[in-house]
């Protein structure tokens, strides 16, 4: 196990975990690491954006995110109400209050420059801070990577945020080597999480962060069904979850029938349109895959008989470690290994997740995840007009169908199987390297194309 709870499900704001999570906490990193002198002397920064953080920044929000992020703000406190405002500010005085208390000027179309067709070496996602003093003399400069979900790495491809998972006392780094624990221990999948997490932190702690992160995902559901009108941007997309959801909620509900999956769509939806607004949501284990987890999570509590708190924290420990086994043995960027590494993986860990909650064995949780992983391989990240929308929103909603359908195939099953979810993330891992650059967050190819809508129109 080298990924905590409280890493793989992060609170953050919209569109993008890579693309805006990421990079805010990266520019933050960069201010607040200048030492006194450097810090005092500052007078420019310049901040240098490669690849997919390039190519489809602007419509992912990420030169927005860096100005906040040298503002000093953080993802899980930034106000999304305000952070326009804050943004506009910057821009029409032309200057910028470094974490608060240094102003400098500071003309983002100046000072943020877009390198799409350059690429550093360890990620798509590359990012260079450079700090100048009154002479124009360098005082300070480090590259940082966004390598999905959020997380951050520095010029080595080192983490440089997170938890430290070292010294645990059931490491795993396969899903063969996490059932051989459950085995050996008799314990269930969440079990073994919660066993490791409680060397950093203690029960009471790890069960209100679980509490915590299905309480920010029910309300993310909850805005999204009621905020009507279109998300921002060219393609003027309306969103479709709060009159999906007024329409069910008139008419009555057959037990069992495709209604509930009706309902799953509408709360996959309206995650997603939120995150597309830039609102409030959990990387579960992406923004851009931020509504699979929550509308199959929300599944277990409306729909399951005997659904209770104790479900929902094996729910989301289990898919702890399935999204864990994902980014670790394979990725969870789009700008990696395709829409596979968000969409595949958040179909993995909420089909494994329900699974758990349901009562499964960990031999039919991981087939449950296997189901969701594979039946999503191959799939591109091609977001028309650099936008997370389309096809995004739409496919965290069928993704939720297939996961609920995933963990309740492998539950009539007695969990053996042939083709294991170790098996499925190393496909992913080698799909994704054999993927044209094109399909991978550029919004060079594939849908992106065929609807003909260009990215610099963000």
């Amino acid at each position: 196990m080298t990924v905590s709870i409280v890493d793989l499900f992060k609170i953050g704001i919209g569109p993008s975990s890579s693309h805006t999570v990421g990079p805010m906490k990266a520019a933050r990193l960069f201010v607040t690491a200048l030492d006194d002198a450097d810090f005092g002397a500052l007078s420019r920064i310049r901040v240098e954006l490669f690849g997919s953080l390039a190519a489809t920044g602007p419509g992912h929000g990420t030169p927005k995110a860096v100005i906040l992020g040298l503002l000093g703000e953080e993802p899980e406190t930034v106000d999304p109400a305000a952070a326009d405002a804050q943004l506009a500010d910057v821009r029409a005085a032309k200057k910028l209050t470094v974490l608060r208390r240094h102003p400098i000027e500071f003309d983002d179309e100046r000072d943020i420059v877009l390198r799409a067709r350059d690429r550093l070496p360890a990620h798509p996602n590359g990012m260079r801070f450079t700090a100048y003093d009154a002479d124009g003399r360098v005082r300070a400069a480090r590259v940082y990577y966004s390598i999905g979900g959020g997380f951050v790495a520095d010029e080595s491809g080192r983490r440089v945020d997170g938890v430290d998972v070292t010294g645990v006392p059931y490491p795993f780094r396969s899903a063969r080597e996490l059932l051989d624990i459950c085995r050996r221990t008799s314990r269930d999948i969440a079990s073994v999480v919660l066993a490791n997490e409680t060397t950093m932190r203690s029960p009471d702690e790890i069960a209100h962060y679980v509490d915590r992160i299905a309480q920010v995902m029910n309300e993310t559901i909850d805005r999204g069904c009621s905020a009507d009108g279109e998300l921002p941007g060219v393609l003027h997309v309306r969103r479709r979850a709060p009159s999906l959801a007024r329409s069910l909620a008139a008419e009555p509900l057959a037990p069992g029938g495709l209604r509930e999956m009706e309902w799953v769509i509408a709360w996959a939806l309206a995650v997603n349109e939120e995150n597309a607004a830039g609102g409030r949501v959990v990387t579960a284990p992406t923004n851009g895959a931020a509504g699979v987890v929550p509308a199959v999570l929300r599944y277990y509590t409306t729909f399951v008989p005997g659904a209770d708190r104790d479900g929902v924290q094996r729910f989301l420990l289990t898919a702890t470690a399935i999204g864990g086994l994902c980014k670790e043995n394979a990725s969870i960027s789009g700008a990696e290994v395709g829409c596979q590494g968000e969409i595949g993986s958040a179909c993995a860990m909420a089909a494994g997740g329900l699974a758990a909650a349901m009562g499964g064995t960990p031999e039919q949780v991981e087939n449950a995840a296997e189901i969701g992983l594979e039946h999503n391989l191959g799939l591109t990240c091609d977001p028309v007009a650099g936008l997370v929308q389309i096809p995004c929103i739409e496919r965290n909603a069928l993704a939720a169908v297939k996961a609920i359908a995933a963990a309740r195939l492998a539950l009539r099953g007695d969990g053996r199987h042939t083709v294991s979810l170790d098996q499925a993330i190393l496909t992913m891992r080698r799909i994704g390297r054999d993927m044209k650059s094109k399909y991978k967050e550029t919004s060079r190819g594939g849908l992106a194309i065929a609807v003909g809508v260009n990215v610099s129109e963000c």
